[in-house]
């Protein structure tokens, strides 16, 4: 029985970059469903579990802390075992995170399923990373990730839309559950995918050594530039539904609507930059031009955009949120496309190890200081103004440190 299986699996054709890419997409989007429900569920958790803002900043924070922690394992689990079976183990454990919230009486179970399930998504993005860098050839790497991106863009809006809908008419309690268990069906189609290796032969096999890897300037430019980045996301995704419902007087239905509907249009950016990146690319132009110009674009408007959000009348307001999301999805295929260039196949899923746990960093401190920023002052502004500051630190990141976008040679520098 056990032989029949083997040679069924070995025999398996292998599974072409385009379906592989669209499965890893549909994980990412379930990541960010998963992730984000206790965001949409914050006015109805705060008022059924009496928390303060601060605890509820808590909250948001503990699925960061674990997610931050075990990126770097997570990464090395990923080049060293490969990314197919790492990230099927940790979708199991974040779906069964997320169903268990449902069942969740008090501030404390809340917050040990929060760190779970921040385990189990810590092997997302270095299985994505290692998966794309091995089986996507380069000149489509940017498209490759601009899809991903959208999957994980339009979790948000999906989860918001559906779970803020839903959630008004039967709470929150059975929103969890079903979103939980839904997500288990995804481990069918992803076990029976095969990957296959775009590149004939590698400079490593084994990889560079992780020193070698905490060594490159490209690295820690990407690191601070992809916390920048997460902040002002994170503080978006975690506090946009209490700010729409608390201090622009929205429904929670008209909040689904609204929230949502950015979402949608940043990861409709992401797709669209992607493709666009490839193309500059193909047609002989500078790859380095093309993705630091995107990031700085992100950075520069998200200092006006967050501003502007927390200052202006309604209508306009709305509007600065969407110019924020479209700008922010033009970025996001370069987070991860610039790690899988510099890194390469041998060593991205490390690489993106460290750069998105620093990047996550943020996830920690983004929902509770702004936990303990409304709390003292009972309003947005600053947090939002913080918001806009960091950004500051992403144009430095990616402009200024990180050095020009080409493979690393990691020849001679073999881990033993």
């Amino acid at each position: 029985m056990n032989s029949s299986l083997t040679n069924a699996i070995v025999d398996r054709a292998p599974t072409s970059a385009h379906k592989l890419t669209l499965l890893v997409a549909l994980a990412l989007f379930i990541t960010y469903v998963d992730r984000g429900n206790l965001g949409t569920a914050l006015p109805l958790v705060e008022k059924d579990l009496g928390l303060s803002p601060e605890r509820l900043g808590v909250l948001g924070s503990a699925f960061y802390v674990a997610y931050a922690a075990a990126m770097i394992p997570a990464g090395w689990l990923a080049d060293r075992y490969g990314g197919r079976l790492v990230l099927a183990g940790g979708l199991f454990i974040w779906s069964m995170a997320t169903m268990f919230m449902g069942f969740a009486g008090s501030f404390t179970s809340l917050l040990m399923l929060r760190l779970v399930l921040g385990l189990g998504e810590s092997a997302a993005f270095p299985c994505m990373s290692k998966l794309l860098a091995t089986a996507v050839e380069p000149a489509k790497i940017g498209f490759a990730n601009g899809v991903i991106a959208f999957g994980y863009l339009v979790g948000p809006a999906a989860g918001t839309f559906a779970g803020g809908l839903l959630m008004a008419q039967v709470g929150w309690r059975p929103v969890f559950v079903v979103f939980g268990v839904l997500s288990l069906f995804w481990l069918w189609p992803w076990s029976r995918t095969v990957v296959a290796p775009v590149h004939q032969s590698t400079e490593a096999a084994a990889g560079p050594r992780f020193i070698d890897i905490l060594r490159q300037r490209g690295l820690w430019g990407a690191s601070l530039g992809h916390f920048s980045s997460n902040y002002t996301f994170y503080f978006i995704l975690f506090w946009l539904p209490e700010y729409l419902v608390k201090e622009r007087g929205m429904t929670m239905s008209k909040m689904a609507i609204v929230a949502s509907a950015a979402y949608l249009v940043n990861a409709l950016a992401a797709v669209a930059s992607g493709w666009a990146t490839d193309y500059w690319v193909r047609s002989g132009r500078s790859r380095n031009l093309a993705y630091k110009f995107v990031m700085a674009l992100n950075h520069s408007m998200a200092i006006g955009c967050m501003m502007g959000i927390v200052l202006l009348p309604a209508g306009a307001s709305i509007a600065c949120l969407f110019a924020y999301q479209v700008a922010m999805g033009f970025s996001s295929p370069g987070t991860f496309a610039i790690a899988q260039i510099l890194a390469g196949p041998v060593a991205a899923g490390r690489w993106v190890g460290v750069q998105n746990m620093c990047g996550n960093i943020a996830g920690i401190a983004a929902p509770a200081i702004t936990g303990l920023i409304i709390g003292a002052t009972g309003h947005y502004e600053r947090a939002f103004g913080l918001a806009a500051l960091i950004n500051i630190l992403g144009l430095l990141g990616w402009v200024v440190i990180l050095p020009r976008i080409a493979p690393i040679d990691w020849r001679g520098r073999s881990a033993v």
